[in-house]
């Protein structure tokens, strides 16, 4: 068993049923906190909430859409319901979206390309932070990814939508420093997720994997190892960061 340094604190982890979010939740309640489980998919989050209890640890299902802002009011009073208290929270919950030219995206997949990974993030953290400012204070870990940092053909609107987390991330953390909270963003590469198994040939992800100098797609435990140091108390002084988990990707 992992040292218990989250006891006694309370987690949401979006995104949560399987791959980056799976293993960020199964991690955090390994060390020994009370993890809630969200996402859309319910068979998922029951799996990864049963698994977590298997091994010992405690978490609860929520589905919700982090899309809308009633939704993230509710997870979060779910949360304290549980927990008593919010203290730790990971904005991970993503979608690809279309992969077209800018000049031909259609205006509906920008919209829920933004809506789920830019507007799910500021409302995840609308009312994470009002509830870890009552608890004394808390960390919060946006995943963002690379390509909040550079772009790449197709994507528009995931990398706009990234970037835009990265900044967000910057201005919460400033203004809410005072209140104890620390705010950080994490950038992974393209990691062996069913969000890209489930989408792509083996032929594409080979080819993806060939774009990372560690030549291979990174892991979701890697992500969360990352993730998890921000939240506990050894990133005491670490926050408004963005940090990469890439390959080397953005070194090229």
């Amino acid at each position: 068993m992992a040292e218990q340094d989250f006891a006694e604190k309370t987690a949401i982890v979006t995104g949560a049923a399987s791959g980056i979010g799976a293993a960020i939740a199964a991690e955090l309640a390994a060390r020994g906190a009370t993890v809630i489980a969200s996402d859309m998919d319910a068979d998922g989050l029951d799996r990864v909430v049963a698994q977590i209890a298997a091994a010992g640890g405690t978490a609860h299902a929520r589905v919700a859409d982090v899309s809308q802002a009633p939704a993230m009011e509710a997870l979060v009073k779910f949360a304290e319901d549980k927990g008593g208290a919010l203290h730790l929270a990971v904005n991970n919950a993503g979608i690809g979206g279309p992969s077209v030219p800018c000049g031909d995206y259609p205006p509906e997949g920008w919209r829920q390309v933004l809506s789920v990974n830019l507007d799910g993030v500021f409302y995840g953290m609308r009312y994470q932070i009002p509830a870890m400012k009552a608890a004394g204070g808390g960390s919060i870990v946006n995943v963002s990814s690379i390509l909040g940092s550079v772009g790449f053909q197709g994507a528009s609107a995931y990398v706009a939508a990234k970037h835009g987390v990265n900044g967000l991330t910057k201005v919460a953390a400033m203004e809410h420093a005072p209140d104890r909270i620390r705010v950080n963003a994490v950038g992974p590469a393209f990691i062996d997720t069913p969000l890209l198994s489930r989408n792509l040939s083996r032929e594409v992800m080979d080819g993806l994997a060939a774009l990372h100098p560690a030549g291979r797609l990174g892991t979701s435990e890697e992500v969360s190892g990352l993730v998890c140091f921000l939240l506990s108390d050894r990133a005491s002084f670490i926050t408004g960061s963005y940090h990469l988990v890439d390959g080397g990707y953005t070194a090229q």
